[in-house]
């Protein structure tokens, strides 16, 4: 048979119910689930509600918005890795572009200096 209680709105309130329940030979209903439940909002800051449900639907609303926010830090981390990426390969890209510019016109100068050369041989010959 379960004890029902109700406003248990600590953690020493509801050890005296389940306290009191025990020596009329009963027991309060989820006393595990619920004093856990408890110590979870008292490490979170939050107030009990009073009852078993609102403490539980609290709790869960806390964990709905822990999860929410760890999802938008990922998803920012995800968004500033995909820029880092991206940044990378235009740096590649412009260097790639600045390697080609340098080899163009290495050889131009080599192709004008060959062509002087032979310009000048030919005409020494």
């Amino acid at each position: 048979m379960a004890f029902k209680v109700n406003a248990i709105t600590s953690e020493e309130e509801l050890e005296k119910a389940q306290a009191s329940a025990l020596a009329q030979g009963s027991s309060i209903t989820n006393y595990s689930e619920w004093s856990q439940v408890m110590k979870d909002l008292n490490e979170a800051g939050v107030e009990s509600t009073g009852s078993y449900a609102g403490d539980k639907a609290k709790l869960r609303e806390i964990e709905i918005a822990i999860e929410n926010f760890i999802k938008e830090i990922k998803a920012e981390q995800a968004t500033d890795q995909r820029k880092n990426e991206t940044q990378k390969v235009e740096d590649i890209s412009n260097t790639d572009k600045e390697q080609g510019i340098k080899a163009t016109i290495a050889n131009a100068t080599s192709s004008e200096i060959m062509t002087n050369y032979m310009k000048y041989y030919h005409l020494l010959m």
